[in-house]
């Protein structure tokens, strides 16, 4: 499936304060929230609805719901970032988390963390808000869907080509929803013009 990126006013406006190497942890979450909302928006329009008969104060009309119950699976740490604003959108949303750190020597994905809901029949939506080498985040579908999940997509805000690729070739049924696809990766697998360790800047840390 084709990469969504969205195009929104609001999300180039979040981007922008997020790349910039002077904003605040403060600003950082604040920015990275408004953008998890945009970014829940477009998810959304992906579920499969169902019909349903609804009576208002003055007649009985048909409107549409969703079809399938929503999990949200964050990755940890940076994915925490992304939970509260799809929640916002999600209320009823069951939240499981899959714990990925990427080995600095190979660039690849230890799993330290797997807790995980029921899967099967349920539309998960996978957190992670940068999208590198593609790692971390195959790594993480196979998890889901070792463990039932057949509906998934993938919400990032920030994506390099090389990731894209790979996790394509690996999961060519995920449907991801990006905030930015960038330039490349450079000789270290960080995102160029990327934003830094989403997950240090989160959460202050170094």
């Amino acid at each position: 499936m084709e990469p969504i990126v969205i195009q929104n006013t609001l999300a180039e406006e979040c981007l922008a304060l997020l790349r910039d190497r002077s904003t605040r942890p403060a600003q950082f979450r604040s920015a990275g929230r408004r953008i998890g909302l945009v970014l829940a928006v477009e998810a959304g329009k992906l579920l499969d609805t169902l019909e349903v008969q609804v009576d208002t104060p003055l007649e009985s009309t048909r409107c549409r719901t969703a079809d399938a119950p929503v999990v949200l699976v964050p990755v940890l740490r940076a994915g925490l970032g992304l939970t509260d604003a799809f929640l916002e959108l999600f209320p009823e949303a069951e939240v499981g988390h899959v714990g990925l750190e990427r080995n600095e020597a190979t660039a690849q994905a230890d799993s330290y963390y797997c807790k995980l809901p029921q899967l099967a029949g349920k539309q998960v939506f996978l957190l992670d808000p940068m999208l590198a080498t593609g790692g971390s985040l195959a790594q993480a579908v196979d998890l889901l869907k070792a463990r039932g999940a057949s509906l998934v997509v993938a919400a990032c805000i920030i994506a390099a080509p090389e990731g894209i690729a790979h996790v394509r070739s690996r999961h060519p049924d995920l449907q991801l929803v990006l905030g930015a696809i960038d330039r490349e990766l450079d000789s270290h697998h960080y995102i160029r013009p990327g934003l830094g360790d989403y997950g240090d800047r989160l959460m202050g840390t170094h």
